[in-house]
């Protein structure tokens, strides 16, 4: 591996959501010894990491997001031997492994909350979570998941879950909630991890007395800077001393945050030198597919970050969100704005994460049968958000029909048929597939440098921009084609040129 304590400035990290990329042991849902088995295919798609869903044990009412025990592996992904030989394993091809921390809540099934259920009002294992007395609940508060955030317990407290009720909320104004947090990364960084996903980043601190919103719904990005449970001044000072630990292992082992939050600006405060190292970019995600929108959102990410010393991180899909294929249209339309998004996205300065199966250019699934669904949205919802699962089915790997190479058994999630053509071994020879696209993006991206990024002027539609000297990048979101610009030699094309001419949702890196 090499050596070089600043890799996740520039890396290519690639999303695992773990039980959907392989099965090893036929039960129907992804494990570590799936991940392991992958590893040399993750290896010549050509990241430089591997981002890994919640793996620890969990009664898993939200994907394994209710943690009840931190320090191990659920007996469903594996072993935590397993999951040391996968950090070594991906280690020796050059991988390194970030892994989800969730510190907002636990599971209701986690030791503390289950003592503090059993200690009853006014003991010290309530105060480790957010109990509050009353005949009605404590404030309007409402849950990310739908319905009021307030739980009543058997002898009449309630308890805090911005979540689902089987996610209390932690209060980080505990020490030893800070302490155990703080244990809890030296375990994992002492097993060779080199970094964590930080879940719910904005969410930790509440404020003092729990005042109400006076609004029926305040989810996620907000405005307000007085906000009473998002993006509150005291998480900083949590992540400060998260990165005393990080630095004292070395510096190139690194946090990302998931930070929902209202400006670029704001999304920088998570980033200064001394806090956390980068965070996830939900503007760009959430972006229209429109030229003039899309440089908005390169400019302020980029001047926001550059403000703090960070780089910028680009995103297209992740296992919150429906699949890109999907949002910029669907069908043929949506996997050629994909193709040419992603040459868009890899060719920016800062990091990027990809999410699995968007290399096989897989879409939303948006038929599942109502009686498979498993995302709590669902069911918090009144059966009108059909949540999250769509973009968690299994990918398919080989083979004409379901499952796909996927496992042994049936699936968790049923895979749609007509993917027989989008899997990796159908992709794998063909030069002109997604897979071979995103595999020649990444190898071809180490080449870029750390150029900063130079506008180049450019019609309305067209985005068009340098890198250093040398690499110019020109997506053209236009209507008409566009006429490419003075270039040494075509580099990498999302689709075909057509007559010295860029087609519409297209883009090109060239030398120059």
């Amino acid at each position: 591996m090499a050596d070089s304590s600043q890799w996740w400035r520039s890396a290519a990290i690639y999303q695992i959501y773990i039980r959907s990329l392989a099965d090893g042991d036929g039960d129907g849902v992804g494990d570590l010894a799936g991940i392991r088995s992958r590893l040399p295919y993750l290896e010549r798609l050509g990241v430089d990491a591997l981002w890994i869903t919640p793996w620890y044990p969990s009664p898993m009412a939200d994907g394994g997001y209710d943690v009840a025990d931190y320090r191990d592996i659920d007996p469903l992904f594996g072993t935590l031997r397993e999951a040391e030989a996968l950090i070594s394993e991906a280690h020796g091809r050059g991988l390194r492994v970030l892994i989800d921390l969730v510190p907002n809540h636990t599971s209701d099934r986690h030791r503390w909350f289950q003592a503090a259920l059993a200690a009853g009002p006014g003991s010290p294992e309530r105060d480790r979570y957010i109990f509050r007395d009353g005949d009605e609940p404590p404030n309007d508060w409402r849950s990310v998941f739908g319905g009021p955030a307030w739980t009543q317990v058997g002898d009449g407290q309630w308890y805090l879950h911005l979540f689902d009720p089987t996610q209390p909320d932690l209060n980080w104004a505990h020490p030893e909630v800070v302490a155990e947090f703080e244990d809890i990364l030296r375990f994992w960084l002492d097993r060779g991890v080199d970094g964590f996903r930080i879940d719910v980043a904005h969410g930790l601190a509440k404020q003092k007395g729990l005042p109400a919103l006076g609004v029926s719904e305040l989810v996620l990005p907000t405005d307000r800077l007085d906000h009473p449970h998002w993006d509150r001044e005291e998480v900083h000072e949590i992540y400060r001393s998260w990165r005393r630990i990080s630095e004292a292992y070395g510096p190139d082992r690194i946090f990302v945050a998931e930070a929902w939050v209202a400006t670029p600006e704001r999304l920088a405060r998570y980033v200064r030198p001394d806090e956390l190292h980068t965070a996830f970019n939900f503007d760009f995600l959430r972006c229209a597919w429109d030229a003039a929108s899309l440089r908005e959102v390169i400019d302020t990410s980029l001047a926001a970050m550059s403000s703090v010393g960070a780089p910028a991180t680009w995103v297209l899909s992740n296992h919150d969100v429906i699949r890109h294929v999907t949002r910029y249209g669907g069908g043929d339309l949506g996997l050629r704005r994909a193709r040419a998004a992603l040459l868009l996205m890899d060719a920016l300065p800062g990091s990027v994460y990809h999410y699995q199966g968007e290399e096989l250019g897989l879409e939303e699934v948006e038929d599942l049968p109502e009686e498979v669904l498993q995302d709590p949205k669902w069911e918090r919802s009144g059966h009108q958000n059909r949540g999250r699962d769509g973009c968690r089915v299994p990918l398919p790997w080989n083979g004409k029909r379901p499952p796909f190479g996927f496992s042994t058994g049936t699936p968790w999630l049923p895979q749609p048929a007509h993917w027989s053509t989008l899997t990796a071994e159908a992709q794998d020879a063909d030069e002109n597939s997604m897979l071979s696209l995103y595999r020649e993006a990444l190898h071809q991206r180490r080449q870029i440098g750390t150029g900063e990024l130079s506008w180049v002027d450019s019609p309305d539609g067209v985005l068009s921009f340098r890198r250093g000297e040398g690499f110019l990048c020109v997506a053209n979101l236009s209507p008409v084609p566009y006429p490419l610009p003075e270039h040494e030699r075509v580099l990498l094309a999302s689709t075909p040129l057509d007559n010295g001419k860029l087609p519409t949702d297209t883009t090109v890196w060239l030398a120059t």
